[in-house]
């Protein structure tokens, strides 16, 4: 059962009907979905939510899905808090997201965006993506067969492309940023032609996504760790899950207590960081974006202030990290923990790392990392070694 009531938009509070069919709202910003937390307090206790299987659709009275038969899925696990002790140097657990179907943290969102779409009769979507996303659309879109149409960078993996195109989508390449393949997809919205699934410019990706957050906390015996390190692009996750610890302590599942939420960008792609750092609450586009951590690279959010307002409030931060610190992250957590990162998961453990250097964090506080893929969906280094096993063998080079 679902306790929707209205969505809000997010910067004017304007109130907009439930059960119908919304990209953003008249002031041109996202729309939050709004609950009847009383109403959901008294159906449901913590302990009733503790008694529950795991996975996304244990929480289905803070999701907005109303009928059972739109709900969609592929097998949506509670993800795992892995400790990283050898390559963090200090008390730190990954929340590692790709275990998802898909392989990434997209999932979330994606799988309630279609739910959605298939409630409100949506029959055609479009949507720009550096890969994971798209990849998690096409999946979810085709269990409910509705038409899909991907435009991604004309960088995206190889793997990527290949995934979105095997399971159903029609992708193409496009000779720009992800800003740009989104401005093709508000085109041909503006035309008639599908609906805008862009981040953000659909309600409903918040409300997956915040999952993430609902789950840590019942992980965690129902409170938060002192700091989380999130991967932000689009920012979707870092505000649905600031919305999440919300909604929790308003049914009394948690208390007033917050994580410091650090926004992590990769510093040739970090508009959110800049904006953080000049006191602004909206961040120009970055010119020029390149960075190795392909889902981090968004010139432009549509969510900025509000990705930008979570982060001041908790008293965190935007920090920037290098692709040089980025990569020797994902290499010294394979190496040293065995747990393989993303690049965009190594840039969480490289923020964390220059953290614990400046004294922003210390060594000694629970602190929570987002993998948010999984890595064996990028590029490895090569592996060259070869043996002729009908050659003398050099054992101690062995």
């Amino acid at each position: 059962m679902s306790f929707v009531t209205h969505l809000e938009c997010s910067a004017t509070g304007e109130h907009y009907a439930a059960d119908t069919l919304h990209n953003l709202s008249r002031a041109g910003k996202p729309l939050l979905v709004r609950y009847d937390l009383e109403a959901a307090r008294a159906a449901v206790t913590r302990d009733a939510m503790d008694a529950r299987p795991t996975g996304l659709w244990r929480w289905r009275e803070l999701l907005p899905v109303r009928r059972d038969e739109n709900v969609v899925s592929l097998g949506e696990v509670e993800t795992p808090l892995i400790t990283i002790p050898r390559s963090s140097g200090g008390n730190v657990l990954v929340k590692d997201e790709g275990r998802l179907p898909t392989g990434s943290f997209k999932a979330r969102g994606l799988v309630m965006a279609v739910a959605m779409a298939k409630e409100l009769g949506v029959r055609t979507i479009a949507m720009p993506t550096n890969g994971n996303a798209g990849a998690a659309l096409a999946a979810y879109a085709a269990r409910v067969g509705i038409e899909t149409i991907v435009f991604c960078p004309e960088d995206t993996p190889e793997v990527n492309v290949r995934e979105i195109a095997a399971q159903g989508a029609r992708v193409w390449r496009v000779n720009g940023l992800i800003d740009q393949c989104g401005a093709i997809v508000a085109e041909g919205a503006a035309a008639g032609r599908w609906f805008d699934f862009s981040t953000l410019k659909e309600p409903y990706r918040i409300e997956g996504k915040k999952t993430m957050g609902l789950e840590l906390a019942a992980q965690l015996g129902w409170r938060l760790p002192k700091a989380i390190f999130y991967p932000t692009g689009g920012g979707t996750g870092l505000i649905g899950m600031w919305k999440g610890f919300a909604e929790l302590e308003a049914l009394g599942w948690i208390g007033p207590e917050r994580p410091r939420m650090y926004a992590v960008q990769a510093s040739g792609c970090a508009p959110i960081v800049r904006a953080f750092e000049e006191g602004v609450e909206h961040a120009e586009r970055w010119e020029d974006a390149h960075t190795v951590a392909a889902g981090i690279r968004v010139p432009k959010a549509v969510g900025d202030f509000l990705i930008l307002r979570a982060v001041r409030e908790s008293g965190g931060k935007a920090l920037g990290v290098g692709d040089p610190a980025i990569l020797k992250a994902v290499d010294d957590c394979a190496k040293k923990d065995g747990l393989l990162l993303c690049p965009e998961g190594g840039a969480t453990l490289a923020a964390y790392r220059e953290a614990l250097r400046t004294g922003e964090v210390d060594e000694d506080e629970e602190v929570v990392l987002f993998n948010c893929a999984t890595g064996l969906k990028y590029p490895m280094p090569e592996a060259p070694w070869t043996l002729d096993r009908t050659q003398p063998i050099d054992w101690d080079r062995l």
